[in-house]
C-alpha cells in the first residue's frame, strides 16, 4: 500500500479555492503513511459511514441483506391486490410512464412482469413537448374509453390531483407508483405507493432515496406474493424477478438516485444481470453504446442512460420502453441505433442552449440560484443544461424554455447541490401561487411558470434558498480517500478501489491525490477537455484529463503551468483500456501547487 512520498502541508487550498481533506475527517498532509489498519475496501466503506459491524453486508450488497418487506409501504398491499386481480381476470392494463430513463425502465419492468404472468399490458408515454410531465386527465380518460380498466402511472402522478380526479370520474382505477415529493393532500387513486409521502416518515427515512423503478420492483415482489397466496402458481412457474434487476440498475443510476442501502444492492446485482445480456433490448443498447465489455455503473449514467433519454428529449418518447420490452433482435438493433442518432442531435441542441444560458450568468452572479430563461430553447435539454450550470457555478440552477412569442408559460427544469432541497422549494413556490405547476425531489425539479411571474419566482427562490446555498458553499471541499506517489496509481489499485462500489450519488467514488508531479504535456481535446501527461520524481507517469475545463481557472492553470512547477492532482482513478495494455488514468476534479 502506497504512502505519502513527500509532505504537502503547503497545500491549504487548491487552484479552485477548495480545501482538501480526508473523507470523514481532517487531512494531515504533513507526515505519516495512510495508516490503514484494515484493507482498502474496508477503509473506503468506513469513510462512507458504514459501521464496523456492518462491513461484510456492505462489502457485497445483496437483496437478501437490504430488501424490506414491500408491505411496509402504505398502499402497497392495495396496489398488489388490484394488480393481481387484473392478472387473474385478464383485464386490459396500461402502464403510463414518464419520458425519462426512470419512467422508461419502470414501465418496462411492469410490462415485462405482467408478460411473465401471462398478461400483455399496453404502455403510454406522454410527449414532452405536447403534453408535458405527468399524467393528463384527457389521456387517462382516453385510455379508459379505449378499454383500459386499470392504469398504473410510474415515475409520475404523485401531484396529479386534477388528472386523477378525471380518471376517477370516468370509472377507471389508477395505481400511482412514484418517488417524487408529495403535498399533504394526496390525489384520488386506487393506491398511491411512494416512500416520499408525508405520512411515510419511517419508510421515507430508510427508502426515500429509491427511484421509481425501485418502487416498481417492490410492487412486483408484492404482486407475485399476492398471486402466490391465491394459488396462481399452483399450475405455472413463478417469474424470475431477479431478471428485471438490469432495468432497476439502469433507472436508479440514470435518475441520480443515492447509491446507498437498497439502491446499492439493486445496482450491484443489476449489473450482473446486465452482463448476461438476456434482455434483447438492453443488449442492443449496450452494443449501440460501443461497449465491448460488461457495463459498469458509470456506463449506465454516461452511455446507456443518455440514449434512452434522447427519445423523450428530442425524438419519440416511447422508444425507450419499446426497446426495453421487445423480443425481436432486429427491432431492438434498429431502435438502439435511432436512439444513438437522437443522442447526437440532443448534444448539438444542448450545446446551443447552454451557450445562451451561460451568456445570462454574469447578470445573476449575486443570486443564490441562477434562473435562466430564453425563447426558443428546446425543453428537452433544459434539465441537462441546468446540470451543466450547476457544475459551473457550484449552485443550484433553474433553466426555463419560454417557448414562442405567443406562449404564456415557460417550462423549467432545475438541478441542485447536496444540502439544498430544490424539490421542496419548488413545491413551496407552487403553493405560494408563483408557479402553475411544479414538483420534484431534493436534487432535481420541474416547473411551469407564467412569464409575468418569472421575476417574482426568481426573487422568492433566491430568498428561500440563500442560506442553504451559502451553507453548502462554505462546506465545499475535496474529499480524498488516498494519497499516492505517481507510480502507485496502477490498474491493480483501480480494480481494488472499485471493490467498494458501485459508486454514484450519495456513495462517492474514491478520490485519490497523486503527486507531486510535473506536467510534461498539456493540450485541449474534444469539447474543451484538458488532457495531461505528468511525471513524478519516482519516474511514474500519469495520464489525466479534466473534462470541460479549458476555459475554467483550473484548466488555464494546467495549460500554462511551467515545467518546473510541481502539483498534486486530485480525481477519480479509472482504467484506460484503449491501448495494447490497460493503464490507470486520472479523471481530474482539482489540482494544487506543491511548491
Amino acid at each position: 500500500m502506497a504512502t505519502h512520498t513527500a509532505p504537502i502541508s503547503t497545500t491549504r487550498t487548491s487552484i479552485t479555492g477548495r480545501t482538501w481533506r480526508w473523507r470523514g475527517g481532517n487531512m494531515d498532509f504533513g507526515s505519516g503513511p495512510i495508516g490503514l489498519e484494515d484493507d482498502i475496501v474496508a477503509q473506503l466503506l468506513l469513510a462512507r459511514g458504514v459501521e464496523r459491524e456492518d462491513l461484510e453486508r456492505q462489502r457485497t450488497p445483496s437483496l437478501r441483506a437490504f430488501l424490506p418487506d414491500p408491505s411496509e409501504l402504505r398502499d402497497m398491499d392495495l396496489a398488489a391486490d388490484r394488480l393481481a386481480q387484473a392478472v387473474i381476470a385478464g383485464e386490459t392494463v396500461t402502464i403510463y410512464g414518464d419520458y425519462d430513463v426512470d419512467g422508461a425502465t419502470s414501465a418496462a419492468l411492469l410490462i415485462r412482469l405482467l408478460r411473465m404472468l401471462g398478461l400483455e399490458a399496453r404502455h403510454y408515454i406522454p410527449d414532452r413537448l405536447l403534453e408535458g410531465y405527468g399524467p393528463s386527465g384527457e389521456a387517462l380518460v382516453r385510455l379508459a374509453r379505449e378499454g383500459s380498466s386499470l392504469i398504473v402511472t410510474v415515475d409520475c402522478g404523485a401531484m396529479a390531483h386534477e388528472a386523477l380526479a378525471m380518471a376517477h370520474d370516468e370509472g377507471v382505477d389508477v395505481i400511482v407508483v412514484d418517488h417524487h415529493k408529495c403535498a399533504s393532500e394526496l390525489p384520488r387513486a386506487t393506491a398511491l405507493v411512494n416512500p416520499n409521502r408525508l405520512d411515510e416518515a419511517a419508510i421515507g427515512a430508510a427508502h426515500g432515496h429509491l427511484a421509481a423503478v425501485g418502487v416498481a420492483f417492490l410492487l412486483a415482489i408484492a404482486t407475485v406474493r399476492t398471486l402466490r397466496a391465491r394459488g396462481f402458481f399452483d399450475s405455472r412457474v413463478e417469474p424470475d424477478l431477479f431478471s428485471l434487476l438490469d432495468l432497476v440498475a439502469l433507472g436508479t443510476v440514470a435518475d441520480v438516485a443515492a447509491l446507498h442501502g437498497l439502491n446499492r444492492a439493486f445496482v450491484a446485482q443489476g449489473l450482473k444481470i446486465m452482463g448476461r445480456r438476456d434482455n434483447v433490448g438492453m443488449a442492443a443498447l449496450i452494443d449501440a453504446s460501443r461497449l465491448s465489455r460488461a457495463p459498469t455503473c458509470s456506463d449506465l449514467g454516461f452511455a446507456l442512460g443518455p440514449r434512452i433519454n434522447a427519445g423523450g428529449r428530442v425524438g419519440e418518447a416511447s422508444l425507450g420502453v419499446r426497446l426495453l420490452t421487445t423480443h425481436d433482435p432486429d427491432e431492438a438493433r434498429a431502435i438502439a441505433e435511432t436512439l444513438s442518432r437522437l443522442n447526437e442531435e440532443r448534444r448539438a441542441i444542448e450545446m446551443a442552449v447552454q451557450e445562451a444560458a451561460e451568456d445570462q450568468l454574469a447578470a445573476q452572479h449575486n443570486r443564490a440560484v441562477p434562473v435562466l430563461a430564453g425563447r426558443g430553447w428546446h425543453p428537452g435539454v433544459i434539465g441537462i443544461v441546468a446540470g451543466r450550470i450547476k457544475e459551473k457555478t457550484g449552485k443550484p440552477a433553474i433553466v426555463i424554455a419560454l417557448g414562442d412569442e405567443d406562449g404564456a408559460h415557460g417550462k423549467g427544469s432545475g438541478r441542485s447541490i447536496p444540502g439544498v432541497d430544490l424539490g421542496a422549494a419548488i413545491i413551496g413556490a407552487r403553493e405560494a401561487g408563483l408557479l402553475v405547476a411544479g414538483g420534484g425531489h431534493a436534487m432535481a425539479a420541474g416547473l411551469t411558470v407564467a412569464h409575468d411571474r418569472l421575476e417574482h419566482f426568481a426573487d422568492w427562490l433566491d430568498e428561500r434558498l440563500a442560506a442553504d446555498v451559502a451553507a453548502a458553499s462554505v462546506s465545499r471541499s475535496v474529499a480524498l480517500d488516498l494519497a499516492l506517489a505517481p507510480a502507485g496509481l496502477t490498474p491493480a489499485l483501480v480494480e481494488t478501489l472499485e471493490g467498494a462500489g458501485p459508486f454514484g450519488m450519495g456513495w462517492p467514488g474514491p478520490r485519490v491525490a497523486v503527486g507531486p508531479v510535473r506536467i510534461i504535456k498539456a493540450d485541449v481535446v474534444g469539447s474543451g477537455h484538458v488532457r495531461l501527461i505528468t511525471s513524478g520524481a519516482d519516474s511514474g507517469r500519469i495520464k489525466a484529463i479534466a473534462f470541460r475545463s479549458a476555459e475554467t481557472e483550473l484548466g488555464q492553470a494546467l495549460l500554462h503551468a511551467g515545467p518546473d512547477r510541481r502539483l498534486w492532482l486530485a480525481g477519480r482513478a479509472k482504467i484506460d483500456d484503449w491501448g495494447p495494455r490497460p493503464q490507470a488514468e486520472l479523471l481530474l476534479d482539482d489540482a494544487a501547487w506543491a511548491d
